[in-house]
């Protein structure tokens, strides 16, 4: 049996954080090394899904409900424009193996990655 990531973690309250959002099924806290000036993770409570391909595949409903919980989240703390970055496989930077997209807001410009 694998070892729980750390998006389940903070789901069973193991590990602190800073919860923005809330649903049965999402979580949405701070990233606890910002990229940006508002930098909030969110993540479907389940692990069944590795990245967004797998997400997209087996529970479009569910990756629609996090693409809203990352536009309310946006309107709540960033005057409603944002970036939303899914990070899919190791050499696209991905390192927990748990569906989560990545928001980002706050003075961010074209063309840069943050």
């Amino acid at each position: 049996m694998a070892e729980p990531t750390v998006f389940e973690r903070i789901v069973a309250r193991e590990i602190p954080a800073e919860i923005v959002l809330e649903t049965d099924r999402i979580i949405a806290f701070t990233d606890i090394a910002p990229q940006a000036p508002m930098h909030v993770v969110v993540t479907p409570k389940t692990s069944q899904y590795r990245d967004v391909v797998e997400l997209a595949a087996g529970d479009p409903h569910l990756m629609a409900e996090m693409v809203q919980a990352a536009q309310a989240i946006a309107r709540e703390r960033a005057e409603g424009d944002f970036r939303l970055v899914f990070n899919t496989g190791e050499l696209a930077g991905q390192t927990v193996f748990h569906v989560h997209a990545h928001v980002l807001a706050g003075a961010l410009r074209e063309g840069s990655l943050a």
